[in-house]
């Protein structure tokens, strides 16, 4: 039995999944053109803040609560037009997320290079 490793299966991601930076990311939500979703769990943000104008939807609900089939589907949570940014703390999470909301059939999704960390060190506003 060949079990994939973390480090291979977000290897894999990076290549389905568009990466953008932190500025680039900055530069989408000053221009209204997209959602930053934070799928860190709720003690990071406890412990580091929350960026400005991001929803949080820790990383275990995100494909339950973006189902609009599902039981657990927040509507009106985001909007489904506009791209979906995700983060996490370093990156790793997030690129495996946008690979999973991919793979559900989203087509406009990107994952912050760096996450919080790249975040904190760029012009958004942590509140």
């Amino acid at each position: 039995m060949s079990i994939k490793s973390s480090q291979t299966l977000v290897s894999e991601a990076l290549i389905e999944v568009k990466t953008i930076t932190a500025d680039e990311a900055l530069k989408l939500s000053n221009e209204d053109k997209c959602t930053l979703i934070d799928i860190r769990e709720k003690g990071e943000l406890d412990k580091t803040g929350k960026i400005e104008n991001s929803n949080h939807i820790p990383r275990g609900m995100l494909e339950f609560w973006l189902d609009p089939d599902g039981p657990y589907f927040k509507s009106g949570k985001i909007d489904m037009n506009k791209e979906m940014v995700l983060f996490c703390a370093g990156g790793l999470r997030s690129a495996l997320a946008a690979k999973a909301l991919k793979e559900m059939g989203f087509k406009k999704v990107s994952h912050i290079d760096g996450g919080f960390a790249a975040i904190s060190q760029s012009n958004f506003k942590i509140v």
